[in-house]
């Protein structure tokens, strides 16, 4: 037993690095998208209008493109693909392409036309700022056929996952980060010869980013064998059996977005750059987030299913709960060390340009509520896929939906002393619940879990975690006394304490004997060893 956890380890641990690169790269652009935000706008008036008018089509697109949509059409393609011969196949998707772009075609053009209503009902006290309810609309219509372009993408990448390509999809997203820096910066600065205000620049920016993110896979699209042709047929049994399972998995995501909608219209109603700082900060937060949650979510899936598939429940729990500990391994210190250092990191990433030390401050605060639901995060994301694979959608949106009630509950009973604070905070605390609720679902639905290995490694993280956490605050403070405030002080202080802080965490961990840290420990040490 002790050797097959060590195994699941080793495939989980394995398959999520691969993954965490593409991840990487597409987090980093994106953070490289946000500094250029902060220095060209910094945090208020038109920042804030940038993010409802962005989050308006984004809202859509998780129900439309990238959650739903992509795992419905990936099982019925695959099955076709396997089953019901190539023309069939091609069919099927060109189907899928034209029924998604009148449907989604049809939304867009509603967006475009309501825009100010939708404004208006999102972000409520912009119509207290003069001009501000305007200029949110206008990007909102210019940014909503992003969501019809995102769309077609989730699908093409379904078809490219298929057919067993997983390098160019997984880049994708770093295309559309690259194209809405480039054209977005390069729109920005020829805005007053355009007669536009240079933040527009920015949303036609993301609406070609959009059209990059689609158009960088269409070449290897057409290299596996895909032609277009009119396939319109709204009877066909593949087309229905996609809505069908899209369905549960919409219903759960309508969750999060309700979600979403709550924190921006709470968040508009705080001072001017409440959104810019709470925008500026999830970022910062989703890069630990997105390596580490995600990446083990995906690497977990197929295990938990090929065991959830053969009855064989030990298994499935021995995979979920070594996904479980490798979060705690990395999670936990990554919060520790945002919590610590999140103003220097923050002053170093963004305090540029128009991005104030006042701006600094109210981010770094942000991060810090942040970063204490880092581990609730990524736990939640690997839990899900375990329901999916024991057929269970119903537990996972009852989870969704507590979350949106905990959330509206929380920030509440914050909102006025704590301002823009309360919103970081209450999504940390509300994503608690869901963890604790789905923990408590899967251990009745496997017939308990070895909760008492989770908590001695959660204790032996912990008190490494604050160790080192406490160790680099007190270095990154000496080193800056040190070298001084400059751009290259803080860039060798800060470096120097990260490496300081992992090198004494890792010392620590081997220490105290944690399973899966020594099986990393040993997969770093030989490099060159392949695995089936």
């Amino acid at each position: 037993m002790h050797q097959a956890d060590a195994n699941h380890t080793e495939k989980i641990a394995r398959a999520a690095g691969t993954v965490s690169i593409a991840v990487f790269a597409s987090r980093i652009l994106g953070l490289v998208r946000e500094q250029v935000f902060a220095a060209l706008f910094g945090a208020g008036y038109a920042f804030d209008a940038f993010v409802v008018a962005y989050r308006i089509p984004n809202l859509l697109r998780d129900l439309f493109a990238e959650g739903a949509l992509s795992s419905a059409f990936v099982t019925v393609f695959t099955e076709y693909r396997h089953l019901r011969g190539e023309e069939r196949t091609w069919r099927l998707a060109n189907n899928v392409l034209i029924c998604l772009s009148l449907l989604v075609g049809g939304v867009v053009l509603a967006g475009i036309f309501w825009s100010p209503e939708i404004v208006g009902l999102m972000a409520r006290d912009f119509i207290n700022v003069p001009g501000k309810i305007g200029l949110t609309s206008l990007m909102t219509r210019i940014m909503f056929p992003f969501l019809l372009l995102i769309s077609l993408a989730a699908v093409t990448m379904g078809i490219l996952n298929t057919e067993g390509k997983f390098f160019v999809p997984s880049l994708a997203s770093s295309f559309f980060n690259l194209g809405a820096i480039v054209f977005g910066v390069g729109l920005t600065l020829a805005a007053p010869f355009l007669g536009i205000q240079p933040i527009v620049g920015m949303a036609w920016g993301v609406l070609i980013g959009g059209l990059l993110q689609l158009l960088s896979q269409v070449p290897l699209v057409i290299r596996c064998g895909f032609r277009f042709i009119w396939a319109l047929d709204l009877k066909d049994e593949g087309l229905r059996r996609i809505f069908r399972l899209m369905l549960p998995a919409v219903v759960g995501l309508s969750a999060t977005q309700v979600n979403i909608f709550i924190n921006t219209f709470y968040a508009a109603t705080c001072p001017q750059g409440s959104l810019s700082w709470l925008n500026y900060a999830f970022r910062l937060f989703h890069l630990p987030m997105g390596l580490f949650g995600v990446a083990l979510s995906i690497a977990t899936l197929p295990l938990v299913s090929r065991h959830a598939a053969t009855r064989d429940f030990e298994a499935l729990k021995a995979a979920f709960q070594s996904s479980l500990s490798l979060a705690l391994l990395v999670t936990v210190p990554a919060a520790c060390g945002l919590v610590f250092l999140s103003h220097p990191i923050i002053a170093l990433i963004y305090q540029h340009g128009h991005f104030t030390a006042w701006d600094t401050g109210q981010t770094a605060v942000a991060l810090r509520w942040y970063a204490l639901g880092l581990f609730a995060f990524a736990a939640v994301k690997i839990m899900v896929p375990v329901f999916y694979a024991l057929n269970d959608t119903r537990v996972p949106v009852i989870g969704s939906f507590i979350t949106v009630a905990a959330n509206l509950l929380f920030i509440n009973l914050t909102l006025a002393p704590m301002q823009h604070r309360a919103i970081a905070l209450s999504t940390s605390l509300s994503m608690f619940v869901n963890f604790f609720f789905l923990g408590a679902m899967l251990y009745r639905k496997l017939g308990g879990l070895e909760v008492r290995a989770l908590v001695r490694t959660l204790l032996k993280v912990l008190a490494a975690s604050l160790a080192m956490a406490l160790t680099v605050a007190w270095v990154y403070g000496a080193l800056q006394i040190r070298l001084g405030s400059g751009l290259g002080a803080q860039i060798l202080s800060l470096g120097a304490t990260i490496a300081l802080g992992l090198g004494l965490y890792a010392l620590l961990l081997s220490c105290l004997g944690i399973p899966e840290f020594r099986e990393l420990a040993s997969r770093l040490k030989a490099p060159g060893k392949k695995s089936g």
